[in-house]
Formats: C-alpha cells, sequence, structure tokens
C-alpha cells in the first residue's frame, strides 16, 4: 500500500518485504528518507531533523543552516545550493541551466499508466501509483515523479514526465528515470560487465570517493554493460547481506552512475545517457523517461533474482508467452553459415525432427543474393537460386516432416550492395559529408526517419502474412557510429539516439501486435541489446553468440542474476567451437544448455550413431524437465571448488533439477557433495538411481559428485518429489 501523513508531508510506499519512504518540507523541496527492509506503518519525520549540517555549504532560501548539500533529495537539480550530480539538467533561453521544481500535488491511485511511445511493465491489479506534481513557476515546467509499487512482487517502478507550459522552448541535457540517496558508502557496487561473445560478467568493486559510471555510448544497451546496477553490503552472498538495485527498461544508450560524496553518502541513479541526449521540449508538449525497476533485498542475491524473475515473467513478458513452454529448435547457422543448399536443410530437419527437436530456424544467407556479409540486407525477398521453389515451398516441407519453422531477420541493417539501398542511399545513418564506418560489411538505417519505419513495417509484414512463420530470430549485428538523421534539423540532431529507440520500438510495438501468434527472439550479436526493453516485446534473448559450454557458465549465471531462465537462448553447439576452439563433451554441453530455451547449433547429419543417441537422450530429457526449468524456481548453488565449478537448482512442486560443471579435473582429493537449497525438508524425493532421500537430508548433506577424471566434467540430477 501507498500511504500519505499530510502533518508530517511523509510518504511511504509499503511492499511485501520492503518499505520506501520521501518526505516532503515546509519549503516543498522532497528528500529520500528511506529504502530497505519493510517497516510499520509510521513516518519518522526525526530523519531529517537529525542530519548534521557542514560548515562549508551554502544556505538555501536564505534560512540559515537549510543545506540542501547535506540532505537526502529525492531528485535533484544542480546549482541552487547542492553542488553534486543532480538527477536533470535543462538550458533555458537565456542560456542559464538553473531549475527550482517544487512540491505542488500529489495522487495516489490504483492501477499504472503505459508510458507514451516507450516499453515499460504491465498494469496489474496488485499495482497502485503515486505521483508527485512538482512546479518550476518561473520557466514554467511542470516535473511528475511516477512511483507504482507492486506490492506482492515487492518492487516500485520509477519514471519522470517534463512538461513545458510555457512559451519558449526548453532543452533536456539530462532527465534520470530515478534516484536514490543512502547514507553510507560502506557497500560494493555490483554491475554485469563484458564484451561480445563474453557478456554480463558480475564484476564487484568496493566503494570509496568517487564517481562511478556504468554506461553504453554504442546506440544500444550494448554486450559491454547491462543497464542494470547494483550496491550490496559487504560481504553480501546468495542468501544474506542488503542488496540495493535498478534495471532500466530501455535498449538504447543509458548510464548508471554511483556518485560518493565528501561526507561519504552516495547518489545511485540510472537513465538515458546524458553525453549522447539532449531534446527540444516545444511548448504545451511532455518528455518521458524511460522506466526504472526497483527492487531490495535484505537475503542477498538469490532473493533479488527471485524477485526480478518473478516480476518479469508476471508483468513485463508478453502474457500470451509468459508462461508458455519454449520448443526445443536446431538453428541453421553453425551447420551451414551462408552456403544453404535445400536438400541439405531439409535433411537436417528430418534427422532433427527424428531426434526430438521441434523447430527449425532458418538463419542468415536465405534472402535477396546474401553469400556473405557483404550484400542484401533490406532486400527481404527469397534468394530463388537457394530456394527454386520459394520460401513458402520449403516451409511446407519443413512442416510436412513436423517442425515448426522460424526465421532469422536483420531488418534494422542495410548493405551498399542491395536493391534497398540503390533506391534509398539517404536512408542510412550518416552524417552528411562523412565517410561511414563499415562493420560487417553494413550499414544502420534511419529508424528515426518514418518512412524507413513504414517500410519495415510493411515489409515484414507482407513476408509474414505471406509465409507459415512460427518464430523469428530479430538481430542487431553492429553498433551504431556517425550518428546522424537525414530527417532532422540541425538543432534535433542530438535527439537522435533516443530517437532512434522510439523509432524501433514503434515497429516492432506494430508488428508484435499484428502477429501475436509468433514468438520472436531478441539478438544483438548476442546479447547485445538484453535489457527488459526488448524483452517487453520479446519474450526471448539469444544470450550470446559464444555457444562454447565453459564460457557460457559466466555467461548465463550474469544473466540469470536478473532475467529469467524462459528469456535464455542456450543451444548445443559443434565441437571444436566455433568461438573459441575448446572441446567439450556433449554430456557437458547439453547439461549448460538446459539452463533456459534448449537447442541445437550444429549439424545433426554428421553426427555419429553414439552422437545421435546421445542428442536423443538430451531432448527426451529436457523434455520431461522443461517445465521446472523454464516455469520453476532457479538456484545459484555454491560448491567447494568456487570458480573452477559452478552449479545451479531448478525446483517446482513435483520436481528438482541439479545441475554440475567443472572446469578443470584436480588430483587427490576428497569426496565432494552439492548441498540443495529451498526444499521441503519433511518430503521424500527419489533420486535417479532409485534411492529416497528427505529434504533436510538433501540440504545438509547434499548429493554425492561422482569422481572428476577429466576437465569440463559435468553431472545432472532429477529428483522426483514422492507424494505422501
Amino acid at each position: 500500500m501507498i500511504y500519505f501523513d499530510e502533518q508530517m508531508g511523509i510518504f511511504h510506499l509499503q511492499g511485501r518485504k520492503t518499505s520506501y519512504l520521501i518526505q516532503r518540507n515546509q519549503q516543498n523541496h522532497l528528500f529520500h528518507l528511506f529504502w530497505g527492509s519493510r517497516l510499520a506503518k509510521r513516518f519518522p519525520d526525526y530523519l531529517l531533523k537529525e542530519i548534521k549540517r557542514a560548515s562549508y555549504l551554502a544556505d538555501t532560501d536564505h534560512i540559515k543552516e537549510y543545506k540542501l548539500e547535506r540532505l537526502p533529495q529525492e531528485y535533484p537539480a544542480f546549482g541552487n545550493s547542492d553542488l553534486r550530480k543532480p538527477a536533470f539538467q535543462l538550458t533555458y533561453q537565456n542560456g542559464t541551466k538553473i531549475s527550482d521544481f517544487r512540491y505542488h500535488s500529489h495522487e495516489i491511485y490504483s492501477g499504472k499508466p503505459k508510458l507514451a511511445e516507450l516499453p515499460s511493465l504491465r498494469d496489474s491489479e496488485e499495482c497502485q501509483t503515486l505521483v508527485i506534481h512538482l512546479i518550476d513557476a518561473y520557466q514554467r515546467l511542470k516535473m511528475r515523479l511516477f512511483y507504482t509499487l507492486y506490492e506482492k512482487s515487492d518492487a516500485i517502478t520509477r519514471h519522470t514526465e517534463l512538461e513545458n507550459f510555457g512559451d519558449s522552448i526548453v532543452e533536456i541535457d539530462q532527465l534520470n528515470s530515478a534516484c536514490v540517496e543512502l547514507p553510507t558508502s560502506n557497500l560494493e557496487l555490483l554491475h554485469l560487465g563484458g564484451a561480445w561473445a563474453r557478456e554480463v560478467g558480475i564484476q564487484r568493486t568496493p566503494l570509496s570517493q568517487l564517481n562511478y559510471r556504468i554506461e553504453s555510448l554504442r546506440g544500444g544497451s550494448s554486450h559491454e554493460h547491462n543497464p542494470f546496477i547494483a550496491l550490496l553490503e559487504k560481504g553480501t552472498n546468495e542468501t544474506s547481506g542488503k542488496v540495493y538495485s535498478m534495471n532500466l527498461v530501455y535498449s538504447g544508450n543509458f548510464e548508471a552512475t554511483v556518485d560518493v560524496d565528501q561526507q561519504e553518502a552516495l547518489r545511485m541513479q540510472i537513465g538515458i545517457n546524458s553525453a549522447t541526449f539532449g531534446w527540444n521540449l516545444k511548448p504545451q508538449m511532455t518528455f518521458v523517461s524511460p522506466e526504472a525497476v526497483l527492487i531490495f533485498s535484505d537475503q542477498g542475491l538469490q532473493e533479488i533474482s527471485h524477485k526480478y524473475h518473478q516480476l518479469y515473467q508476471n508483468h513485463l513478458l508478453t502474457p500470451r508467452f509468459a508462461k508458455k513452454e519454449r520448443p526445443i529448435v536446431v538453428n541453421s547457422w553453425e551447420a551451414s553459415y551462408f552456403d544453404l543448399k535445400e536438400q541439405k536443410l531439409v535433411d537436417l530437419a528430418q534427422r532433427s525432427k527424428e531426434l526430438g527437436v521441434e523447430m527449425f530456424v532458418l538463419d542468415d544467407g536465405w534472402f535477396g543474393q546474401r553469400n556473405d556479409t557483404s550484400s542484401s540486407l533490406g532486400d527481404w525477398f527469397v534468394d530463388r537460386k537457394k530456394f527454386p521453389e520459394g520460401l513458402d515451398a520449403f516451409i511446407k516441407k519443413i512442416k510436412t516432416i513436423g517442425l515448426d519453422f522460424g526465421l532469422w531477420v536483420e531488418p534494422e541493417m542495410i548493405s551498399e550492395d542491395s536493391d534497398l539501398y540503390r533506391v534509398h542511399p539517404d536512408w542510412c545513418v550518416e552524417v552528411p559529408d562523412r565517410l561511414k564506418s563499415y562493420s560487417r560489411g553494413q550499414w544502420v538505417l534511419d529508424l528515426v526517419n518514418p518512412a524507413v519505419q513504414n517500410y519495415l513495417i510493411e515489409t515484414l509484414t507482407k513476408l509474414f502474412q505471406e509465409q507459415e512463420i512460427d518464430y523469428i530470430k530479430w538481430d542487431w549485428n553492429r553498433s551504431i557510429t556517425e550518428a546522424g538523421s537525414n530527417v532532422l534539423p540541425a538543432a534535433q540532431q542530438k535527439e537522435f539516439y533516443h530517437r532512434y529507440i522510439l523509432g524501433l520500438y514503434r515497429v516492432i510495438e506494430e508488428l508484435t501486435s499484428r502477429f501475436p501468434e509468433i514468438l520472436f527472439e531478441n539478438c544483438a550479436g548476442g546479447g547485445g541489446r538484453n535489457d527488459p526493453g526488448m524483452l517487453y516485446y520479446m519474450p526471448q534473448t539469444w544470450t550470446s553468440d559464444d555457444t562454447d559450454a565453459i564460457e557460457r557458465l559466466s555467461i548465463q549465471e550474469g544473466t540469470s542474476l536478473i532475467y529469467p531462465p524462459i528469456t535464455m537462448g542456450c543451444h548445443v553447439s559443434q565441437v571444436p567451437n566455433h568461438q573459441i576452439g575448446r572441446v567439450t563433451s556433449l554430456q557437458t554441453r547439453g547439461v549448460v544448455a538446459m539452463q533456459g530455451n534448449f537447442g541445437y547449433e550444429l549439424d545433426l547429419t554428421k553426427l555419429s550413431q553414439a552422437e545421435q543417441a546421445g542428442v536423443k537422450k538430451q531432448t527426451t530429457c529436457f523434455k520431461a524437465i522443461r517445465k521446472t526449468v523454464q516455469l520453476g524456481e532457479m538456484y545459484r548453488l555454491s560448491t567447494l571448488q568456487g570458480t573452477n565449478a559452478k552449479a545451479w537448482q531448478f525446483i517446482d512442486e513435483s520436481q528438482v533439477v541439479v545441475s554440475y560443471v567443472q572446469v578443470q579435473a584436480k588430483p587427490n582429493l576428497p569426496s565432494k557433495r552439492l548441498k540443495l537449497v529451498a526444499l521441503d525438508a519433511d518430503s521424500c524425493y527419489e533420486l535417479p538411481n532409485g534411492d529416497h532421500r528427505f529434504g533436510d537430508e538433501l540440504m545438509a548433506f547434499g548429493l554425492a559428485i561422482d569422481t572428476v577424471k577429466e576437465d569440463f566434467f559435468s553431472q545432472q540430477w532429477v529428483l522426483r518429489k514422492l507424494e505422501e
């Protein structure tokens, strides 16, 4: 529930296990009082009064010792009497940047508003929303701070809206989605960093008096950083410790910052990246920031993960697919690359069906004259040399075999050698008279341009209508360079990056609405745009282009920190692995890939009889555990091997799936056991060998791990919960 005490001016957002408190004072400034474990319905007005004031700071409103810089502001401006990093910055017609927004009114109502032109968490019966209205009367601006409490899910979403009711343009230089001040810097910063093919690595850094910045400047949320940030109590692990986290529902350039000030207090913020953002807010217009998701835990990282998983599965993913088990796929890419021969693909589909696969995905190379990365992006019509009877005839062959059909597209890109470029060279993202950089032999289409948006919507609508497609893999294989639009005037070029994302959202909103039965998978060279904004439209993501089982251990671990397993694409690929050349067993590749949406990226027709039997065993196994993996609860288990081994557990009401992978074998080690978690202590579980163990025993003693005699060892257990 959301409560307000008029006399004390305190708002209390009280979730199932969380409280968030804001106070409005007599001067109508807003202050952040608390974010943490659930408090009783109280309104502690003494907190601000007891903050001691430093002397070398300016007074506010000519009130002696009223110093904003020493007070925890809820959404701070810059330059009045607070010289710390602001949550927003505006430039006015006279060239100045000083703002003074004061509380004007508020409203509390059931439900949740939909953000204009942006994805956001969906409305729910459990939602209640607080809107705080602020006004800068001198500059004639209204600011609205939105807080939606998902009470049962224990999450808060925030965004900001700025309305210009004056007569002149106001330039928005920065408008963050959320800002929180905490009174101590004795914390660690956690973020998910990496690069292409090694995304979302968990990184922890102790804080000191510094400014920390996690960001993307690449046009998408990026392989380099995920739009997520967390502050941890020192010593926090999976099951204990306080965690304060933010995740941005946005797919473009973002920034997440932590600034530790001279008094050792800190500000934690997230929003659009101010380095590549600007917006001319015209009179009578409103700008809406993306939505930020705020989740707190006092029981460590595992609780954070469960809260995000449940929140996103219940309120972010499209309801049609949010709790629908995903098919086992075979993807043609590593089997054929661009060398697509129809009969070979049909043979692959036939063998895949025999081995238990449920969907065939035709990857890159099916369109235009696409024989390598140098041509045809933008020409979304079938290559008749590769498919003489047309794509529809090929799809019918796949369907006759008994498989669903999926197709790869990369709609946001254009090749110089394409029919589309020859007709519309002005549709590229470019800066006039500047050389356009190639990346993978391709350029980016200007999604700022409504004509480009309409072309993509209508072209892909025609493709999807004419073909019987069950699944689309939507790729984005390069970052944006030489950012500029031929349809924006000079004064609005600073709006390019955000307008590109708005254009993208318009295109995929339209297509996913027109074709709600198609399962869309988000891909950006793997995890280069793996964020809640894309997940709103596309309920799963190709987690990484790196399909090596050992590399995938850390990639999938980092992804699991926020995103539900049902959103993770995880496939068995060829060995030696095509990215790093490592050789791992089919068993280990299968165990690792059974952590999300399972499938294959290899030529199943070239496997030995023993390998084919292994694949058949894997698909049979995964079908038996799929519901538990994709719809159950996931736990990251601790191992005695530390970073040399990873283990995880899925559990639902009927079974438990436990997986263990050890990277390197070591000699003469004692027998090891793997302790399970979250079992029913008094229930009995049947092990794969038929033995029975009670839940309390499995949590106290664990499962015996086989003797490890080889590198890249794996073991998996499926336990059946016995009825009482």
